[in-house]
């Protein structure tokens, strides 16, 4: 009996140890903070999605002063969130960041406008003051401007770049006659700030031919060449596919998870749930994976900046199926 009790006892501690084990840590850093625009890393997290999957995640909030690329390229985190052009120009300067998934089909990016200012097409924009967001997410306004011949020189012909906030106080104070605004996020703003739609003008990326990739997971190409990596970031794909997958079926508990999540308490039920409404029309399929006519799509126009392009040539090896494959 005492052997029987012993192995029993063994078998529950080999258990335990396998279990843990299991529970792979990982960290992801988002490009800015807790909010629906990230709905289905904080869904999956809450759900249980990640620990069914064997992984223990832990999930940075980004803001201001955080660029995902220096994030992962100092050992900060394991996967990141990012734009595609920023992630592209990381690359080409010695971060060599992987598309291993990308979560957003479509782009939210888009410029508002004082319809008073007579902006009414984009050569309009000649010799007016316009709000543009840096740290990575300037790239797709710069090949817009390359693409229409507009310099960004504050000359006559050309227009001022005021480097906005992620804010639109530029606009509301009317120190610019357009800023840079999200589908989701900041046109929003612009509304709450007492602007009526009838009042602007707005030119979404994805109209005007000019819209590049946005969030997607990216991951430093020297830990693709680990299988264990590789496996592991195919659990954390899948499971936060799910998540976005749940988000989307389930907005109203999407957004208070994401209100838990958010340290800041400056986010409202009213904001989240508009937001995660918007922000499932960007969506690409539950797989989360890359369109190669899409990567070209990207690269063909932060390509095409003239004598200043966001990245000097087609860029090799910058995605991989690997990760797809490993989640079959």
């Amino acid at each position: 009996m005492k052997k029987i009790l012993a192995l029993a006892a063994g078998m529950t501690l080999g258990v335990s140890l396998s279990t843990a084990q299991a529970a792979d840590p990982v960290t992801i850093q988002l490009k800015w903070v807790a909010q629906a625009q990230f709905a289905g890393y904080f869904v999956a997290k809450e759900k249980g999605f990640y620990k069914d999957a064997g992984l223990d995640v832990t999930i940075k909030p980004g803001g201001p002063d955080v660029a995902p690329p220096q994030v992962i390229a100092g050992g900060g985190a394991d996967v990141v969130v990012d734009w595609m052009p920023s992630a592209l120009a990381s690359r080409e300067k010695g971060v060599p960041l992987v598309n291993i998934s990308q979560t957003f089909k479509k782009s939210g990016l888009e410029l508002t406008c004082r319809a008073e200012t007579g902006i009414k097409k984009p050569t309009d924009f000649k010799g007016k003051t316009i709000g543009v967001w840096y740290g990575g997410n300037e790239y797709p306004f710069l090949s817009w401007m390359s693409k229409l011949g507009i310099k960004t020189d504050s000359s006559p012909t050309g227009i001022k770049i005021i480097k906005q906030g992620f804010n639109v106080d530029p606009l509301l104070q009317k120190q610019a006659d357009c800023v840079s605004t999200m589908t989701y996020n900041e046109y929003w703003q612009v509304i709450d700030g007492g602007y009526k739609p009838s009042q602007l003008v707005v030119f979404k990326y994805e109209d005007e031919g000019v819209a590049t990739l946005e969030d997607g997971l990216y991951v430093l190409e020297k830990n693709l060449k680990d299988p264990a990596f590789v496996t592991k970031m195919a659990k954390f794909v899948k499971a936060s596919m799910k998540g976005w997958d749940y988000a989307k079926s389930h907005p109203d508990e999407a957004v208070k998870i994401i209100l838990a999540g958010d340290t800041t308490g400056a986010k409202t039920e009213k904001d989240q749930k508009r937001m995660m409404g918007e922000i499932g029309k960007l969506l690409g399929a539950a797989d989360g994976k890359l369109d190669v006519k899409d990567f070209d799509r990207t690269v063909a126009t932060l390509l095409s900046g003239g004598s200043d392009p966001v990245i000097t040539k087609k860029p090799e090896g910058a995605y991989t199926f690997a990760v797809y494959e490993a989640m079959k």
